[in-house]
């Protein structure tokens, strides 16, 4: 059953820059989104895994919603939030809290971490999850990150339910389920699978995929929009040489725990004011910088 949400394209997990007293450079916030809207990116996805969620306490969460709210209002682009967690009631809390964002176009929701639950507690967690949402739900499978694969089957049949739009999939391999998963959501009216794993995004896109939850779009961001337009259109060539071209980007900056190296790239050109991730997160070396620098320029 179609949710009525249309995924397309690069969505840009914004990192949450830290001002030199620590606070969230709300500033910075602004200007990244403004960014990467204009640079082609299809929406923006506040307050996931990159964003640190987890390290910014309830009101540093509002500031940043409200300021990404602000820019996809004015760019008449779709606002994603991240608001999953490993207890159901709080997740429902979550989602509803959410309520009244005009621009809020989805919530991305990660499969219950930590406790291990079964497959099917799993499908009952999202089900209360979207009946009490106000905006689409999208899935968040990344069981390197949760413990708990969510199959193709199960997947599927939280997709037929009102008020799923999609999948953000990140298995880490082009594997049999997803493959799965793939085939079966094109028979499913309005249910789009994006990428979540940044090395396999073309890759997926090919075998169906509509594009993709992007950490690696913090750079070359035009290159990540054309190379799954590329996909999109059976380019396949070109989209290959994109591929080949952002390989070593991508490689480089996940060198070291998600996001340091990107919030240092981002420092050193000049776009956050700080380079710092909260603990237990360590700020990037800078030989990982370095190195994730000079990806980039290669491949821009």
């Amino acid at each position: 059953m179609s949710s009525g949400l249309a995924l397309r394209g690069v969505y840009v997990p914004l990192v949450t820059p830290f001002a030199t007293d620590g606070s969230v450079a709300l500033d910075a916030v602004e200007g990244l989104c403004v960014r990467y809207l204009d640079e082609g990116a299809s929406g923006i996805v506040a307050l996931g895994t990159t964003g640190e969620s987890s390290a910014l306490d309830a009101n540093e969460r509002r500031d940043v919603i409200a300021t990404c709210a602000r820019v996809c209002g004015e760019r008449s682009a779709p606002l994603i939030v991240g608001a999953g967690t490993n207890n159901t009631a709080s997740t429902v809390h979550a989602v509803r809290e959410l309520s009244g964002i005009p621009e809020l176009a989805a919530v991305l929701v990660v499969v219950p971490y930590y406790v291990r639950p079964s497959e099917e507690g799993v499908v009952a967690h999202y089900r209360a999850v979207g009946e009490a949402s106000p905006v689409p739900v999208i899935v968040y499978n990344i069981p390197i990150r949760t413990g708990r694969y969510l199959s193709a089957p199960s997947v599927l049949e939280l997709a037929r339910l009102p008020g799923f739009a999609g999948i953000k999939q990140a298995p880490a391999a082009v594997d049999a389920d997803t493959l799965e998963l793939l085939a079966g959501a094109g028979a499913v009216d309005g249910f789009s699978v994006l990428s979540g794993d940044d090395l396999i995004l073309f890759p997926l896109v090919l075998m169906g995929a509509v594009g993709g939850i992007t950490a690696s779009a913090h750079v070359c961001t035009r290159r990540f929009v054309d190379m799954v337009e590329c996909g999109l259109a059976g380019k396949v060539d070109e989209g290959r040489a994109h591929e080949e071209a952002l390989l070593p980007v991508v490689r480089a900056c996940f060198a070291e725990p998600n996001p340091a190296v990107f919030k240092g790239v981002l420092h050193v050109q000049g776009l956050v004011p700080t380079p710092d991730v909260r603990l237990p997160l360590l700020n990037a070396s800078r030989e990982a910088v370095a190195r994730a620098s000079a990806a980039i320029d290669a491949a821009s």
